[in-house]
């Protein structure tokens, strides 16, 4: 299977049916279809790893003031014991002490796209934690040790915004004109993904527009666990699925690694 990053924006994109939601269904429609989907949320920070689910548990709403509407989406994606066990073996393996978060629903991180991806809710769907504010290498290791799910058929997904800083967003125009800040760092990003330098994506703190476009790592760092699983078999080819901008500088931009 490919590798995927998704830019999954406001949860409000739950209730969507165009623009962004409309090319992740288009995107998925054109994958093999997966035999499960692993996630990597921005909305799950835990250290160490932790996965989860491997039954079928409510979903969480994490999020407040948002229409009430909102709050009754249903997404009745299957869970998967066996990947669970597959995926808590090879996290051991590779020395990364996982724990077992059983209860635990899916965040909006996931559910919000998938919901558009794939609909159906005939695809199970398992999540893994990542931690914040770490060196970089742990996500490069995260991402490595979530490799070989690729061969047994698994849609590894990160989920998270390239550029990610919700005091600047305007949320009162949502196609205002993108500030040149977060643009020049949505392009930083692309050409290093498509020059693919690992290295370079992993700091990416002196790029231009950094510092205002990932004032915390939470939403960039599931592009780099993605980047990472992807390069575990060589240089990946790198495509985007879908490209854009909302309120003004999130960045909405899908990655596919083949």
């Amino acid at each position: 299977m490919p590798v995927g990053f998704v830019g999954h924006g406001s949860p409000m994109v739950a209730l969507e049916n165009d623009g962004a939601p409309k090319a992740w269904f288009r995107w998925a429609q054109a994958l093999p279809k997966p035999k499960a989907v692993l996630m990597v949320s921005a909305h799950w920070l835990q250290k160490p790893v932790h996965l989860g689910p491997n039954q079928e548990v409510p979903l969480i709403y994490d999020f407040s003031g948002f229409p009430d509407e909102l709050y009754k989406v249903q997404y009745n994606a299957k869970a998967s014991d066996e990947l669970s066990q597959e995926v808590f073996s090879l996290l051991s393996r590779a020395g990364l002490k996982p724990v077992e978060a059983h209860q635990r629903g899916l965040d909006h991180g996931a559910w919000a796209p998938l919901l558009h991806m794939y609909p159906q809710g005939d695809v199970p769907i398992l999540q893994v934690s990542i931690a914040t504010r770490v060196p970089m290498a742990e996500h490069i290791a995260l991402g490595r040790a979530l490799a070989p799910l690729r061969d047994q058929g698994v849609f590894i997904l990160g989920s998270g915004n390239i550029t990610h800083n919700l005091r600047l967003a305007n949320y009162g125009h949502r196609d205002a004109p993108v500030v040149k800040w977060a643009e020049a760092f949505d392009n930083w990003v692309a050409y290093h993904l498509n020059h693919f330098d690992l290295n370079a994506l992993a700091n990416f703190t002196q790029a231009p527009g950094a510092h205002l476009s990932v004032p915390t790592d939470d939403h960039y760092t599931p592009l780099l666990v993605a980047a990472a699983a992807a390069s575990a078999a060589g240089t990946p080819e790198v495509t985007f699925p879908y490209e854009g901008f909302e309120y003004e500088s999130l960045s909405m931009r899908c990655v596919e690694f083949n």
